[in-house]
């Protein structure tokens, strides 16, 4: 799978989210940033990406993902 795809995939279970993946190999990382990760654990946070991919995890499309999840002000925050 290339980038372009899991991100669509995400975005398609979390609209309003920007997403960035980077792929090493058969490592995909993922940051998904969006107001709708506001209150979660960083658990939660992951299940959500995760579960935006379980098709792609469980057909082997991808082997290993490491997902991050913020909010606008996390983001921001770790951009400054």
């Amino acid at each position: 799978m290339d980038a372009t795809e899991v991100t669509e995939l995400v975005k398609e279970a979390l609209p309003d989210c920007e997403v960035q993946v980077q792929i090493d190999g058969s490592h995909y990382m993922v940051v998904a940033v969006g107001e709708v990760f506001e209150g979660l654990s960083t658990i939660k946070r992951q299940q959500l990406i995760n579960k935006a991919l379980f098709k792609q995890i469980v057909d082997g499309s991808i082997h290993a993902l490491h997902p991050k999840a913020f909010t606008p002000a996390e983001w921001a925050a770790r951009q400054g």
